[in-house]
């Protein structure tokens, strides 16, 4: 199983250890509903996990949902409503979601309110190792804490972005450069401390306050995964500053994070990229609320690279239901074609850098063949090849 590191940018091998292998993905912040481009990267790691598993390793994989954040309390603030309530109801539909693209589901999914003592632990140990500093919070009880990047001795770890690279686009992305007293403007935030009307926790050693951003991921995979993890995965809109910084705080705490970085590339839509900022969304909850088989939906995505950007279209979508259907009646037949070559071609194919492209049109080609009536056929091979595909690329016909 080979798959591209970021932070190389070569193809790497995942061959786990002990018979396992560790998979942490970076999930949502939940203040609105699943998109294709949340979808997308979501199917790929579902991709990733059923190979390595039917290559015979055990999948250990966690996601975090960053369950308190300013996102998702200026949301529930613009709404009226709880920010827990607003949570709960987003994980419920991302949940829903996931289980109707046939995405197997993380073995936890791991919130930063239920990992508080957890991260705090670590913000504590870089406060211990001279790694943090203070800045003051007029008219707050304490300090926010922030990372002193000087301690680090690769960064960035994972974009090897410039620091012109990175300072473009830093606030787009969740930084506060600007802000006075911060050592340097890309230190990242540890801990915020209490803010009137936000949510904050009292823990040993750190003011009343909750996590940043970055130091969650850190934290987690570290504690339900140990480091270095296999394989990070997230959006590549996640490579910086969030999957560096991760990764430096590890480094800075004697951890190596990871052996591998994947990203889903961008998924746009009017030729820009699909974001909950921009908010020109298409969401996977209408596509199915609109009667679209969410099988078609996941035949739309395994239509395109995980590692090249790409555009939605209704045309691509409509590619993706007649591709389903010819599927349904390939598999349909009382006797089909040999399915052996096509199920060690699909394999080969997720293998090969996750090349879903090139596994579906290996079962087009078995598909077309069956439709026919060409070649050996036989009545247990139209079944073989349907529990292959819902194995190894997660489409139930």
């Amino acid at each position: 199983m080979r798959v591209r590191d970021t932070a190389s940018g070569e193809l790497v091998e995942v061959t786990g250890s002990d018979g396992s292998a560790s998979l942490y993905v970076c999930g949502i912040t939940p203040y609105d509903a699943t998109h294709l481009g949340h979808a997308a990267t979501y199917v790929t790691f579902d991709l990733l996990g059923r190979a390595l598993r039917d290559s015979g390793l055990r999948v250990r994989y966690i996601q975090n949902v960053t369950d308190v954040d300013d996102p998702l309390l200026e949301r529930a603030a613009r709404d009226g409503v709880d920010w827990t309530d607003l949570a709960a109801s987003e994980i419920a539909l991302f949940r829903e979601d996931m289980t109707a693209l046939g995405v197997l589901p993380p073995a936890e999914l791991v919130g930063v309110v239920e990992s508080i003592d957890v991260i705090a632990a670590d913000v504590r140990e870089l406060i211990a190792a001279g790694a943090a500093y203070e800045l003051g919070v007029p008219g707050a009880d304490g300090p926010d804490i922030y990372l002193d990047l000087t301690r680090a001795d690769d960064f960035p770890i994972v974009s090897n972005f410039t620091r012109t690279a990175m300072m473009d686009v830093i606030v787009d992305r969740g930084g506060d450069p600007d802000r006075p007293g911060k050592r340097d403007p890309l230190d990242p935030l540890l801990w915020r401390a209490e803010r009137p009307g936000e949510p904050a926790w009292r823990v040993p050693g750190l003011p009343a306050g909750r996590p940043g951003w970055h130091i969650e991921c850190t934290a987690i995979a570290g504690d339900r995964l140990g480091l270095p993890i296999d394989v990070q995965g997230g959006g590549v809109d996640l490579v910086f500053p969030h999957h560096d910084m991760s990764a430096t705080q590890a480094e800075v705490l004697g951890e190596r994070f990871a052996k591998a970085y994947v990203h889903q590339a961008m998924v746009g839509l009017d030729g820009e990229k699909m974001s909950k900022s921009k908010g020109n969304l298409v969401l996977v909850s209408a596509l199915r609320g609109a009667g679209i088989d969410p099988m078609a939906i996941r035949l739309l995505l395994l239509g395109h690279r995980y590692d090249a950007p790409w555009e939605f279209t209704d045309n691509d979508l409509e590619t993706a239901r007649t591709r389903l259907s010819s599927w349904r009646a390939g598999v349909s037949v009382n006797e089909g074609p040999p399915a052996e070559a096509t199920v060690a071609a699909i394999r080969a194919a997720l293998a090969d850098n996750l090349d879903a492209p090139a596994a579906v049109a290996a079962v087009d080609a078995w598909v077309a063949a069956s439709l026919a009536g060409a070649g050996d056929l036989a009545a247990d091979q139209p079944g073989i090849l349907a529990r292959a595909l819902d194995a190894l690329l997660g489409v139930r016909l």
